[in-house]
């Protein structure tokens, strides 16, 4: 039993390495050294879900996960900024999705628009955004039940995340965390933010910006 805990806990731990995946533009220091304001995205998600439901139903689905998503890294960013200062603020969300309603801009085709596109519209300095592909509804929980037999049949694994960070000016791609979810992620959309990004905080590079420069005062 001993040993199968272990080899258990060591394809974990290979696994969990091999899945975690973190990009940073080598030019965003330069290219970031102005930011202020970013805004964050409704993520953009992809449901494969084992029920039949309305094409309609579906499209509502993945909506309501992507704002899901969207609110959890708000409330994130907002704890966060209460206990160390950043040196970039956030929209709030709702004045985000209100600039953009006045556009006529809704999550069926704000995919159409461009990264310099929607900066320039929202009057911000970057903007976070995403992507989700699940086979679960994230916002409703994940189960609880443990089978050791799902870390080798994939019975835990329930889709993946992709957060990026991209510059409003010239719209490149600044920074980009990827990470697979799974029963060890988080037990529902604002867990999973909390502990992915509690991972990735050492990475973050808004957090090294402010420990640098505060290094150099």
């Amino acid at each position: 039993m001993k040993r199968l805990l272990f080899l258990i806990a060591l394809i974990t731990s290979i696994t969990t390495v091999a899945q975690k995946n973190i990009y940073e533009s080598p030019n965003f220091d330069r290219l970031s050294e102005d930011h202020k304001v970013l805004a964050i995205m409704p993520f953009l998600t992809n449901l494969d879900l084992n029920e039949k439901i309305s094409k309609s139903e579906q499209k509502r689905l993945e909506e309501n996960e992507g704002h899901a998503v969207q609110n959890a890294l708000e409330t994130y960013f907002s704890e966060r900024s209460k206990k160390k200062k950043l040196p970039v603020t956030f929209q709030n969300i709702e004045n985000t999705a209100a600039i953009l309603a006045k556009k006529n801009i809704s999550y069926e085709n704000i995919d159409v628009y461009t990264t310099k596109e929607l900066s320039e519209i929202l009057g911000v300095d970057g903007i976070i955004s995403g992507t989700l592909d699940l086979n679960i509804l994230l916002s409703n929980g994940i189960p609880t039940e443990f089978s050791f037999t799902d870390y080798f049949s994939g019975g835990a694994n329930y889709g993946r995340i992709g957060i990026k960070i991209s510059d409003g000016d010239t719209g490149k791609l600044l920074w980009k965390y990827e990470k697979e979810i799974n029963k060890k992620t988080g037990k529902n959309t604002t867990d999973l933010i909390d502990r992915m990004m509690k991972l990735a905080i050492r990475k973050f590079p808004y957090e090294r910006e402010r420990k640098r420069d505060r290094n150099k005062n």
